[in-house]
């Protein structure tokens, strides 16, 4: 999962993994968008296929990559339990807040109002 993460970790092996989620690109049409040489790219999509994220076949002299998606699943199910994490602590939080509003709403409305002098 650690191969995963770190490739996630990148912004341009992000963009490609999204690009590839539309269907497979060669390498030259995953190297496009940004400014980054093809074997920049060609790294950049050896890190995601050792993750497993990316599948490389090869027609003649063009490499086609299409997206694996089965350690995504994997990620976000690891990933999931933080988020059930933080949701409880957000759910806490917010229930902490309300409940001090509502203190503070009381206090002020309990307050013996002071009287106003009228103006003449």
């Amino acid at each position: 999962m650690d191969d995963v993460f770190q490739a996630l970790s990148d912004s341009t092996r992000r963009a490609m993994l999204r690009d590839l989620a539309r269907g497979p690109r060669t390498v030259t049409e995953l190297a496009e968008p940004h400014p980054i040489s093809l074997a920049a790219a060609s790294r950049h999509i050896k890190v995601l296929e050792a993750a497993g994220l990316v599948r490389r076949e090869v027609k003649w002299r063009t490499h086609f990559c299409s997206l694996e998606a089965a350690p995504l699943a994997r990620a976000h199910s690891e990933l999931s339990f933080f988020e059930q994490f933080w949701s409880s602590r957000l759910e806490i939080l917010d229930r902490l807040l309300r409940e001090e509003d509502a203190q503070t709403t009381l206090a002020d409305q309990t307050k013996p109002h002071a009287k106003r002098k009228k103006d003449k």
